[in-house]
């Protein structure tokens, strides 16, 4: 029984937040009032949402919530991960116009925020099919949008990164200019971090990555190097610290990532994947 109440502990914390962003985005829309409902007298509707582009589908998550705020009838047709052709019908609502029309702007940059996120991962993410190599994003998110952003590249095919400070100690070239010895700092830190967390050193030179591999680091992140110093970095890691993971990261797109395939590394981690995704374009009808 322990183990099955660690994971309901999750949920039920996972959606009180959910809940709470959700009703502050719809706070945010509406203010005092939206003034289109203090007009006319409320009727029964039907809405649709449709897709106007090629997408994957994400945000169902968080935009169920938000229908179940205002006590919309909400049916999905997609769930999160979902490929979507132009012209599929996505959602269908039910409710009062008053509600509907209220959540409709909330409801859809939800959705097309998410799944614009969800979309351009997905074209990372072939780029690596055949390979072993894991795509990150990073913590180049918005302000109070990490989890929802980061949700939104797992349903794109992406793996999270860290979430923040306090799940994985990342050592970056800021840290290391206060380290006087990276290999006694590492030291140090493995009494003080949990058992379970894991040291990344970010290191831009083969003679920085020579010396994370001498401490034992967990993760080596190859940060701006050229292909051939990462080259060199991975014979390295062989030889000194077999069971160091190899992270290639900056300035990586969509554009230059098949250069990394054939390298044996473990992961690339890009925030192109969040901070240069579009809008996909979704829209509400109402069902006449």
């Amino acid at each position: 029984m322990v183990f099955n109440i660690i994971p309901l502990k999750k949920r039920i914390i996972m959606n009180i937040k959910i809940m709470q962003f959700v009703q502050n985005a719809l706070m945010e829309d509406i203010g005092r009032g939206d003034l289109f409902s203090k007009v006319l007298n409320p009727i029964d509707i039907e809405a649709m949402v449709i897709a106007k582009e090629d997408a994957v589908f994400s945000g169902k998550l968080y935009a169920k919530h938000l229908a179940d705020v205002i006590h919309i009838d909400c049916e999905f047709l997609k769930n999160d991960g979902d490929k979507v052709k132009k012209g599929d019908i996505l959602v269908r609502l039910k409710g009062d116009n008053h509600s509907i029309l209220s959540l409709e702007r909330t409801f859809l940059n939800l959705l097309q925020h998410s799944s614009g996120i969800a979309t351009n991962t997905a074209k990372y993410v072939r780029h690596l099919k055949g390979s072993n190599i894991k795509l990150l994003d990073t913590r180049k998110t918005r302000a109070n949008l990490r989890d929802f952003e980061k949700y939104s590249v797992l349903n794109g095919g992406g793996f999270n990164h860290r979430m923040g400070l306090d799940d994985c100690l990342m050592i970056k070239d800021t840290h290391l200019k206060t380290i006087n010895n990276l290999k006694d700092f590492i030291i140090l830190a493995r009494n003080k971090i949990p058992f379970t967390a894991k040291i990344e050193c970010e290191c831009d030179n083969i003679n920085k990555a020579k010396e994370a591999l001498n401490a034992r680091v967990d993760i080596i992140m190859c940060d701006n190097m050229e292909i051939d110093d990462i080259k060199k970095v991975i014979l390295l890691k062989n030889e000194i610290s077999k069971n160091t993971l190899i992270e290639v990261s900056g300035n990586i797109d969509e554009g230059n990532i098949m250069n990394y395939t054939k390298l044996e590394i473990d992961a690339i981690s890009s925030g192109s994947l969040i901070h240069q995704a579009q809008w996909v374009d979704f829209s509400m009808r109402v069902i006449d």
